[in-house]
């Protein structure tokens, strides 16, 4: 299984539109942080977690030319937005399959009403096929998923564990029954906005708890603001097995 980080930015993404903050002026590619989302490779197979405003610049950075599925952690513009750029795949493989929470098919059905339209649907528009996501794990081809619920401030959000893999985004909250379906891992992805406490986000210190709760072999960082501060110098500060993930950064499990 490879998993290579698309985005790793909050919903502005770094650099922000007309900001003068350091990090947002930062030369280093690694400050550069578009919208957050991972990509999965499993036998042959190409899965995506969330396909935020800049889906299409992330599928042309690293030269895609399939798509099995999407898996929508919830419905924020910022992790849905790019829903109409799987129209390249729709065109070579036919209907896309996307994973959601029933709330959150219902509010891409209303955002993205002719995707989903049945009757007069207006040439070149793409096609989905629909699978909710409930509690149960599923399966994308061979690879077994666990949805992980968690709360997003009141929201509801689902992360997944991809075998010995879990990612996790716009967490703020985790109940322990959901934390014990992340024992054993490998590898776990959380969010960490900010070391400043935030409403609906895990802060850095918030972060590493629960990193420290859950106990991965290791684990990286994502859903990262400019307030975070400069890559190299908060990576300098992090335990020995946690890592502030970068866009392009791909990991071979």
């Amino acid at each position: 299984m490879k998993i290579t980080f698309l985005g790793t930015g909050t919903s502005q993404g770094i650099p922000v539109i007309g900001s003068n903050h350091p990090v947002c002026l930062s030369k280093n590619p690694k400050d550069k942080r578009l919208r957050v989302s991972v990509m999965i490779e499993h036998e042959n197979k190409v899965y995506v977690v969330d396909c935020g405003p800049d889906f299409r610049q992330q599928m042309l950075r690293v030269n895609a030319t399939t798509l099995d599925a999407i898996l929508f952690t919830h419905e924020h513009a910022d992790h849905t937005a790019g829903l109409d750029d799987i129209r390249p795949f729709f065109f070579k493989q036919g209907d896309i399959l996307i994973y959601a929470h029933k709330r959150v098919m219902y509010e891409l059905q209303n955002r993205f009403a002719y995707i989903f339209a049945t009757e007069n649907k207006y040439p070149g528009t793409p096609g989905v096929e629909e699978h909710i996501i409930t509690n149960n794990p599923f399966y994308l081809g061979n690879l077994k998923v666990t949805p992980i619920n968690g709360m997003h401030n009141t929201l509801q959000v689902f992360g997944f564990r991809f075998e010995n893999f879990a990612y996790l985004t716009d967490m703020k909250t985790v109940e322990d029954e959901e934390v014990e379906k992340l024992q054993n891992l490998d590898v776990l992805v959380v969010n960490a906005l900010r070391e400043q406490k935030h409403a609906s986000h895990f802060n850095l210190e918030e972060a590493l708890a629960f990193i420290d709760r859950v106990k991965p072999k290791k684990a990286y960082l994502t859903h990262i603001s400019h307030w975070l501060g400069f890559h190299d110098e908060v990576e300098k500060k992090l335990p020995e097995n946690v890592y502030l993930a970068f866009d392009g950064l791909s990991i071979n499990l």
